[in-house]
């Protein structure tokens, strides 16, 4: 498996894991129970799907810059 792959793999976990966050923290807030620390479990997961998500936003275009310097030359 390559790194694009890899990373994409990653990317789509890490949405279910921020999805699951945030439906616990919908059902803490419900029931009133809710503490800082349920608030802010969906954090970790929402700053590496930003990462993650950006990296994969700008690869096509890194790539087309990359093969427009090679063939333009």
């Amino acid at each position: 498996m390559n790194w694009n792959n890899w990373l994409r793999q990653i990317h789509r976990w890490l949405s279910i894991a921020f999805t699951l966050a945030v439906i616990i923290n919908i059902i803490a807030m419900v029931q009133e129970k809710s503490s800082v620390w349920v608030g802010l479990m969906a954090l970790p997961p929402l700053t590496l799907l930003l990462l993650t998500g950006l990296y994969l936003f700008a690869l096509p275009y890194a790539t087309r810059w990359r093969g427009a310097g090679r063939s333009g030359g």
